[in-house]
């Protein structure tokens, strides 16, 4: 029997260890999405306690603790921090087989050097323990990406930000922390109030008169150009699925009116504002050599009792079961007809829909770069052992599993980069067992500069950082 999180976690055979520990484990982190708040990394935090820094706004774990039975008071409610975190102990027995258990024991052992496993027995313990060390200048916000290797990190930033604390990082000597354009606000005409009372926010921040759809996109290009300045060189786009129906100029102009004067828009003029306000941005992405990213399929804020009381993104979204193949192909096509398709990442969430993203990204990787169009790593509900196979193995059998960027975290918390090992420890795992079967020639090598392209060096290569 296997000790449970030795140095061979997950590594099955002497040719998956040998990849990992020679080729993978010691390489740097480049995180190219995640939603790390930029200020604490400005100001070097040193966070008060453990629950301060592992379940203020993880929402992975509330769920898990909502489903445990924990009432919410314990969760985002006005209990004590360590009351919270006894709750979240006492929740983590029950997460077998679920990523959290391995998540939960990889950040207490790279971290704090802590081997035992938590639950009631041992929660007092190892939150006055783990709370000590995060008091020390070691344990900063600056120090935990340190000792994570961690060279490159990209946030996401609303176009009306002011990227102060990105200023404030520029030539940092930790690591280099660059903003992400994530515009999905500027498109939401699916709640006309909503994005009236953004635009009047765009029109403040932009110093633009915004009395018509140019104008719009005037105060948006302007703030494009702002984020360029300041050091950002990737979008991103968080949608049900991609938006790519028919408009003409004049359509888009009178829909626009129309949100502008509060009026109901159709479901069709939604459709057909967000369609050309995407295309627009991709547009601009490419004038910029920029890398474009859509993570396409979450069906958000599910329940509308907990969305009232508790906001968005507290635990309450779950995977679509959107079309995705055509209007992605038109709008892909549609780019690449006029030669405007920039480097481009697609992340799937539903498993269902592994085989055709793996053959889209195919119709559009023209040989003008290697792995132009991506197949994205296993997102948000699918960023797990069986999600991630599942990824590479349709990226594998469709395409060029050596030409894929690798991993990202993703994530709110700076414990979490040892979600990166965890993936590398199943990539050398699923080549390992490939060689062992004999289906890959024994060329450690070769196999082992794979590996190092796609857990480092082909981000390095493709991103224009």
């Amino acid at each position: 029997m296997k000790k449970f999180l030795d140095e061979n976690f997950l590594l099955q055979t002497d040719t998956a260890q040998r990849l990992y520990h020679e080729y993978a484990k010691d390489l740097p982190i480049i995180d190219y999405h995640c939603h790390l708040p930029q200020d604490q990394i400005a100001q070097d935090l040193n966070f008060k306690n453990l629950t301060h820094i592992w379940l203020y706004g993880d929402h992975y774990k509330w769920r898990a603790m909502r489903t445990n039975g924990v009432n919410e008071s314990y969760i985002t409610g006005n209990k004590t921090d360590y009351e919270k975190f006894e709750q979240w102990a006492a929740t983590v027995p029950y997460t077998l087989r679920n990523p959290l258990y391995h998540w939960t024991h990889l950040e207490l052992q790279r971290y704090f050097g802590i081997n035992d496993i938590l639950s009631p027995k041992t929660a007092k313990q190892i939150y006055d323990d783990c709370t000590a060390m995060l008091q020390t200048p070691e344990y900063s916000v600056k120090g935990l990406i340190k000792k994570m290797k961690v060279e490159t990190i990209c946030t996401t930033d609303d176009p009306i930000d002011n990227l102060a604390f990105h200023q404030q990082l520029v030539g940092d000597t930790v690591v280099k922390v660059l903003p992400a354009f994530r515009p999905d606000k500027a498109m939401n005409a699916d709640d006309t109030v909503a994005m009236n009372q953004y635009i009047n926010k765009l029109e403040e921040v932009a110093n633009v008169s915004i009395t018509d759809y140019n104008s719009y996109l005037s105060a948006l290009k302007k703030r494009h150009d702002f984020f360029a300045e300041n050091g950002c060189s990737v979008s991103d786009h968080g949608l049900e699925n991609i938006y790519a129906e028919d408009y003409t100029e004049d359509e888009i102009k009178d829909i626009f009116d129309k949100i502008r004067t509060g009026k109901v828009l159709l479901p069709l003029e939604i459709l057909k504002i967000k369609s050309a306000l995407l295309f627009q941005f991709a547009l601009w992405d490419h004038e910029r050599g920029w890398v474009q990213q859509f993570h396409l399929g979450a069906l958000r804020n599910n329940n509308t009792r907990l969305l009232t009381q508790l906001g968005p993104d507290t635990g309450f979204d779950s995977i679509g079961d959107f079309s995705q193949a055509r209007a992605l192909s038109k709008f892909l096509n549609k780019l690449d007809t006029e030669d405007k398709l920039a480097k481009t990442i697609i992340y799937n969430l539903n498993p269902a829909d592994n085989e055709m993203m793996a053959t889209m990204i195919g119709n559009f990787n023209d040989g003008s770069v290697a792995g132009k169009v991506q197949f994205g790593s296993g997102w948000w509900f699918l960023d797990q052992k069986d999600g991630m196979i599942k990824q590479m193995n349709a990226l594998s059998n469709m395409g060029l599993l050596s030409r894929f960027i690798g991993m990202l975290t993703d994530s709110r918390s700076f414990l979490s980069f040892p979600r990166h090992e965890y993936f590398r420890r199943i990539l050398c795992n699923l080549l390992g067992d490939d060689i062992e079967n004999g289906e890959l020639p024994n060329d450690i090598e070769w196999t082992g500069k794979v590996v190092q392209d796609i857990c480092y060096y082909n981000a390095k290569n493709y991103f224009p950082f």
